[in-house]
């Protein structure tokens, strides 16, 4: 999705809020304090009060994505990326889905509307609840062996905490950059393996981790999380339904639950990150009333954030 065409969108919007209200771009400007009526854009859930607060929101919006150049890593270059920040930055989801015409590429992923008195610190720290996914490379004759490339993990709102390209101990026989989007020039600043062993390890600790086949991912950073404290996308009952019982693709589950398209060339460890978490949110409640279930009622709360609680 082109910044040009984000930004084309959010002007739509904010035009149509303003011919809603009777407000002009000028009047607006001169004097935002006699805003007398203003469309809702929060959540089903929760309303924006203060006029205009609400009017700042859209015309931070629309600058944001004015001041941004195509290519910027901070654009909204997927749904998975636009679901999360719609969340972030408190937008309605059928506002949004009116100005990118995404009705059909996102529904529930949206739906998870993040407590308004959240701050973005908040939403930047580590937390509690991690998503994790690797990218690998083929080595071997065949290149039919796989060896850890890249690892990304981010936190419970989709904020990127690590993502590194990953030095293979073992000589590349197939980059996959088709599917992996690897490529020779990223081993460029690439850290050892035991290095991103370590970071991940350092974040892993005393945190719940949410991942699609998690087992496999951490046996190829030769490393192992409790299973009281993992969350497993591909092994969650309701997920698996729509696979009749099987190992459920990401990418499907993304479609059929989020509504959204992922992986449609290259994959993107931090996109499939933010998905897998996006799924668990969704699906939060159920995932942990059969956790406990399987597990016991055990108390890990005590450092939680209020949002990531509910």
């Amino acid at each position: 999705m082109e910044t040009r065409n984000l930004s084309s969108n959010w002007l739509k919007l904010q035009k149509k809020n303003e011919s809603k209200n009777g407000i002009s771009k000028k009047k607006r400007k001169a004097n935002a304090k006699t805003v007398t009526n203003v469309s809702k854009i929060s959540s089903s859930s929760k309303k924006v009060t203060n006029k205009d607060q609400a009017l700042k929101i859209l015309d931070k919006v629309t600058q944001d994505l004015d001041s941004k150049t195509i290519g910027s890593s901070k654009v909204c270059k997927t749904a998975t990326e636009l679901a999360l920040w719609a969340q972030d930055n408190d937008i309605n989801k059928s506002d949004l889905e009116d100005a990118y015409n995404l009705s059909q590429k996102i529904n529930n992923g949206l739906s998870i509307i993040p407590d308004n008195n959240i701050s973005t610190s908040r939403k930047t720290d580590v937390g509690k609840f991690l998503a994790i996914d690797c990218e690998f490379v083929g080595i071997g004759p065949e290149g039919t062996e796989s060896a850890l490339a890249r690892v990304s993990i981010v936190n419970f709102y989709g904020h990127t905490l690590l993502d590194v390209f990953v030095k293979p101990r073992e000589k590349v026989t197939d980059w996959r950059t088709w599917v992996s989007g690897i490529l020779p020039i990223h081993m460029k600043n690439a850290i050892s393996f035991k290095k991103a062993q370590k970071l991940v390890s350092d974040l892993l600790v005393g945190r719940v981790l949410v991942g699609h086949a998690v087992n496999h991912d951490l046996d190829s950073l030769m490393l192992s999380h409790s299973g009281y404290l993992t969350r497993d996308t591909s092994k969650h009952p309701p997920f698996r339904k729509i696979s009749n019982g099987k190992t459920p693709a990401l990418k499907k589950l993304a479609k059929e639950f989020l509504n959204i398209d992922i992986q449609g060339g290259e994959h993107s460890s931090v996109e499939d990150a933010r998905a897998t978490m996006l799924l668990y949110r969704l699906h939060k409640k159920e995932f942990e009333k059969l956790h406990r279930a399987k597990y016991g009622n055990h108390n890990h709360n005590s450092n939680y954030n209020k949002s990531e609680k509910s």
